[in-house]
Formats: C-alpha cells, structure tokens, sequence
C-alpha cells in the first residue's frame, strides 16, 4: 500500500467520509420506520464500505499514474483523483444512505448534514483541484454534526 500517496488525501478521505455519513429521506418524503440506532449502524456500514472502495481506488490510481511512496502527487493529479475517484464515490454513498429513510423525528438534523455534505460536493465539482488540497470549512462543519449524530465512522479525521 502506498502509504505516502494515502497521507496526502487524508484530508480528502476525510471529506469523504463525511459526505458520504449524512443520512436522508427518501424521494418522496415519507419517513422510514428505522430508528436512530438502526440508522447510525447501516449509515456507518455504508461509509465503512465506501471507505474502503475509495482507498481501493486511490491505491488503483496512484499505480496506473505511477506515483512513488514519497512522490507528492500534483495540483492536475490530485484534480483527477478527485473528479474520478472521489466524487463519484461520494455521490453513489450519499444514494445509499438516501435510500435507508431518516428516523422519525430527525428529518431537520439529517437534511441539514446531508445538504452541507452535497453543497460541498457541488464545490468539489466546480474546482476539483482546491477541494483535494484542503478541508473546506463547510465539510468541517458537517464532519462535527455527523460525528455529534452518532455517525463516527462517517466522520473519521482520516485513514491509514
């Protein structure tokens, strides 16, 4: 694994993580029967596994890019990994928790992490390159409700 490229998105895996931890409601407005435990248990699952998928992925690139342990990727490459690997991840991660409902009674507080979460996604689209290089202080912001939430695996500080 190479470690290096790892460390240099932490902060975007970070971001991730958050993004992809904000609950929702489904499309047509009904509330799911899950409770808040059951939520927060296959809301951090999902993002336990898209982890996973996006350290995959980041592994894949930096070796079809040829980038070195101690290699610091640059602005163009850290670009691409954003648009190619992370938001697509995030957006199909956001999908799946929409899909699980919200709990009864935290309608409002899940619809204000989840529209943080996509507002910053939205900025990650438009200027791909200045999202891979710092946590914007929106997804700060989300990242302490998601964690306040019970989500915790949803707003990891970082990965290995």
């Amino acid at each position: 694994m190479r470690k290096a490229f790892f460390a240099l998105f932490a902060g975007v895996l970070a971001i991730a993580a958050v993004a992809t931890g904000c609950g929702s409601s489904n499309d047509n407005g009904s509330t799911a029967s899950l409770t808040k435990a059951e939520f927060v248990k296959q809301g951090n699952a999902i993002c336990r596994k898209g982890n996973a998928q996006i350290e995959s992925e980041f592994e894949k690139f930096a070796e079809e890019h040829h980038l070195g342990k101690h290699q610091k990727p640059s602005k163009k490459v850290l670009a691409e990994a954003t648009e190619t690997v992370l938001i697509p991840a995030i957006t199909t991660q956001i999908e799946g928790l929409r899909a699980l409902g919200t709990p009864e009674g935290d309608e409002g507080e899940i619809d204000e992490i989840l529209t943080g979460a996509e507002e910053s996604l939205e900025e990650a689209e438009e200027d791909p390159a200045a999202f891979a290089e710092g946590e914007p202080t929106k997804f700060k912001q989300v990242n302490k409700r998601a964690r306040a939430y019970g989500l915790t695996v949803c707003a990891e500080e970082g990965n290995e």
